[in-house]
């Protein structure tokens, strides 16, 4: 956009103010506002070397662009006062206002991410930055969110003169860019700072990809020009043949942009060259009634691809977006054709700022994602997820059966709409009708779907479903499903634990418990050793006055003892010999696990085990359980060995001596031959593998060795 490389080119301060000039009307808080900016900044220099009040006046400069208030102009101007200088909150707030004040203070929250420490050790600090500013971001926009829009103003001024940075910091900001303050744009409907953001990110992440495109599309400007200076005079002539003057429509052309040809040419896997819908026509018309007129002369002229064929404007998307999408072929060619009108075409490049700068009408960017969007319990890379999830995908529209259209994401499911309508009907949601045929709770939805949930009586059980639907607020529900269900299930095993512990029946002991109080903080006995040996002591103590209704038994059968078997630690007063799991859950490791005891044998179960879970109810006895910190990995070798006797015997004889658990051995050949090659799957506890791979090799031929996952994820 022309605005943008002049703000680019603006290297003193007074031109700065020149341009602010032009697009606002300079109120005397507008001109208080830029006073103390010019002084708080004094003497501060950008990396450019140009004083740093430039950048302020810039922002304030789009704002005003976008039609924004004076409270915005000022907080512009003022956003980084606060943070950068010694300037307090309670000056801006004494000299403009609680509403400039408010503002400032929610930018100011914003650039404070810069300086959080990063806690989450299992994260990339790529992954924890893009979460933290999102989660920073709308937090402070939840109130007033013409934060915002300054916001990502401000990140576009920085993003139009970011080349003075180190190539290190122009990927960082670039990466965050296109992921945090893009998506941002595109939500608020302002497509012109969106295509500026992402093109601009491109080109510093992706700088030679960026050049092959751009060099295509000057090697074929000529040839394209033509292709669509020529398409362009037969639209013309048919919108005339048919009954449209020349001051009825307006028709704009352009090649697609190059982050837009580098998404699809990575979609599809092709070249730039196979690319055909690289030319795009925007016909503009006075009324919506005549964009549907265009619509027919030109499905009645060209042949249309229906697949590609998408009504925006019956169907506004949840940023308000309003246009006809059609893409047709011409001899040989194809185009893709938006159909809008002028009001519709001022909120596709302005979004909710049109309703500032045009005092237009139409459709006004629903900000309910925005209010979906607070996930403070989650950790930041749950948080991280649910955001992607509802600010990255592409919309369907689907209908209620009265006809009521909801927005979700591409590969959005039945459930997905249920929790969109109602978290009630989400929670108590029995079977699904879509388009009148009875689907799974599960089907993945298609734009113009009609779905209708039927409910049942009770709440059914969904947690194991939290990875297949898509949206933040289902799958926030479907997570507190499963912590209020894991923590039902948890304090039951608990009583079970401890009645096993005691030798009593478990209803009996669970009244015994209620009574005495020890039920608050039950649930902590099935997952944490220290806290079941202090209530295991808690009840013995209690024992001393209540030998009216135990009956009398030795104390020393109480103690808890430390039984290591494979990978697990089993706590019990009982004899254990032997682990074994069930057939109907096999947990993986960390996953979360209760056991029971059968004599001897302890088999272990997931938590979520359905079959666990009637053998709580009816009262089985349990014991604590937990993974084992000292995990043996698995490993795979593949040994070529002599074809002579007792060869293999003396190979697994050496594993035996290292400590090491063999689980598999396969003569089947290697690599479908038949040989003496042998694969062989062991298990061991040594922190020095390279010792162990070492021997191997030096006393046998070794043809491969591979660590593998836990035997317990297979």
């Amino acid at each position: 956009m022309e605005f943008f490389d002049t703000l680019k080119e603006i290297i003193e301060p007074h031109k700065a103010i020149n341009v602010l000039d032009s697009l606002a009307k300079m109120t005397p808080k507008i001109y208080d506002a830029l006073d103390i900016a010019q002084k708080y900044h004094d003497g501060q220099r950008r990396k450019s070397g140009e004083p740093y009040i430039i950048h302020p006046i810039c922002v304030a400069c789009i704002i005003a662009f976008y039609g924004g208030d004076e409270a915005m102009i000022c907080s512009a101007l003022l956003h980084d006062v606060v943070e950068d200088t010694m300037c307090d909150i309670d000056l801006i707030k004494h000299k403009f206002g609680e509403d400039v004040a408010n503002l400032v203070d929610a930018l100011t929250k914003i650039t404070e991410i810069r300086k959080e420490e990063f806690t989450s050790g299992n994260s990339s600090q790529k992954l924890i930055i893009s979460a933290l500013s999102f989660r920073k971001i709308l937090v402070a926009a939840i109130d007033d969110p013409r934060a915002l829009v300054i916001k990502i103003s401000d990140r576009l001024h920085n993003m139009l003169t970011l080349e003075v940075l180190s190539r290190e910091k122009q990927i960082r900001i670039s990466e965050e860019t296109l992921v945090v303050y893009a998506p941002i744009a595109h939500r608020l409907g302002i497509s012109s700072i969106k295509n500026e953001l992402e093109d601009k990110s491109f080109n510093y992440i992706f700088p030679q990809e960026y050049e092959k495109i751009q060099t295509y599309l000057k090697e074929n400007k000529q040839p394209l020009s033509f292709k669509l200076n020529y398409f362009i005079d037969k639209l013309t002539r048919l919108l005339l043949n048919n009954g449209f003057l020349d001051s009825d429509f307006c028709i704009e052309s352009r090649v697609k942009r190059p982050y837009s040809i580098y998404l699809k040419m990575q979609r599809k896997g092709v070249s730039i060259d196979e690319i055909l819908d690289l030319l795009a026509v925007r016909i503009i018309v006075q009324s919506p009634l005549e964009c549907y007129k265009i619509l027919g002369i030109i499905h009645l002229e060209f042949k249309p691809i229906v697949s590609r064929f998408k009504d925006y404007i019956a169907l506004p998307k949840e940023n308000g977006y309003q246009t006809i999408h059609t893409t047709i072929f011409d001899e040989s060619s194809v185009y893709e054709i938006q159909i809008r009108t002028f009001d519709m075409h001022k909120s596709a490049e302005y979004g909710i700022a049109a309703h500032w700068k045009y005092k237009s009408g139409g459709i006004i960017p629903s900000l309910e994602w925005l209010h979906n969007l607070q996930y403070q319990n989650n950790t930041i890379e749950e948080f991280y997820e649910l955001v992607k999830n509802d600010l990255y995908q592409e919309d369907i529209i689907v209908f209620s059966p009265d006809g009521d259209t909801y927005s979700l994401p591409v590969g959005a499911v039945v459930l997905d709409f249920a929790y969109a309508i109602h978290s009630v009907l989400g929670d108590n949601a029995k079977e699904a009708y879509v388009n009148n045929q009875k689907v799974s709770l599960l089907q993945i939805l298609k734009s113009g779907d009609i779905v209708r949930i039927v409910t049942g009586k009770q709440s059914v059980p969904k947690s194991t479903w939290v990875d297949a639907v898509k949206t933040s607020r289902a799958k926030s529900h479907l997570k507190l499903q499963r912590q209020n269900r894991i923590r039902e299930i948890e304090k039951k095993s608990a009583v079970n634990i401890l009645s096993t512990i005691f030798s009593k029946n478990h209803k009996t002991f669970e009244r015994y418990l209620s009574i005495k109080g020890f039920d608050s903080s039950l649930y902590r006995v099935s997952k944490d050793i220290q806290f079941l040996q202090d209530m295991k002591n808690k009840i013995k103590e209690s024992f001393n006055t209540e030998f009216s209704f135990f009956a009398k038994f030795r104390m020393n059968m109480l103690k808890l003892k430390e039984i290591k078997l494979e990978n697990f630690l089993i706590y019990t007063n009982g004899h254990v010999n032997e682990v074994l799991f069930d057939y109907c859950c096999q947990p993986k490791y960390g996953d979360e696990i209760l056991a029971i005891i059968t004599g001897q044998k302890v088999v272990v179960h997931h938590k979520l085990c359905d079959k666990l879970n009637e053998l709580i109810d009816s009262g089985v006895p349990m014991v604590f359980v937990q993974w084992s910190k000292k995990i043996k990995t698995a490993f795979k070798v593949i040994v070529a060995l002599e074809d002579k006797k007792g060869t293999l015997a003396n190979f697994l004889n050496t594993l035996a001596k290292k400590d090491c658990n063999v689980i598999g051995v396969s003569y089947l050949g290697y690599k479908s031959r038949f040989s003496t090659h042998c694969e062989i799957l062991f298990e061991t506890d040594l922190k020095d593998i390279r010792f162990l791979k070492e021997l191997l090799m030096r006393k046998y031929k070794v043809i491969e060795f591979s660590s593998l996952k836990d035997a317990y994820q297979n």
